[in-house]
């Protein structure tokens, strides 16, 4: 799978995803990143323990997919920013989006397109 192109895939869905990134199960960040010419609202450090956090509810999420089936996407609608959680195997495609964006759609669109 080509995490790079995905991550640029997920970018041209809408012009407000500020960021798109796979991160692994570790809590690492290794394809994608932020879109160019916008900065971060935390720090690098706080990337980490943001993409740590985020691994951790993913595999705890997993513990009820026996009885409600498997996660497709989980959201946090945040007063800066919305943020959408993908499963893509053992990883994580994490996206970062202005408010604006129609939270109604944009998840769907990525799941059509994962599942290519």
């Amino acid at each position: 799978m080509d995490y790079e192109k995905i991550c640029k895939k997920v970018m041209e869905i809408d012009p407000k995803i500020r960021f798109a990134g796979i991160i692994n199960e570790k809590g690492r960040l290794f394809a994608g990143g932020m879109r160019n010419g916008l900065k971060s609202l935390e720090d690098s450090r706080d990337d980490e323990m943001l993409y740590m956090e985020l691994v951790l509810r993913a595999k705890m999420r997993r513990e009820f997919d026996k009885v409600l089936g498997p996660v497709q996407f989980a959201m946090s609608y945040r007063e800066k920013v919305i943020i959408m959680s993908f499963p893509v195997n053992d990883n994580v495609l994490l996206l970062s989006t202005e408010k604006g964006i129609d939270f109604s759609t944009i998840p769907f669109k990525i799941m059509k397109m994962l599942a290519h």
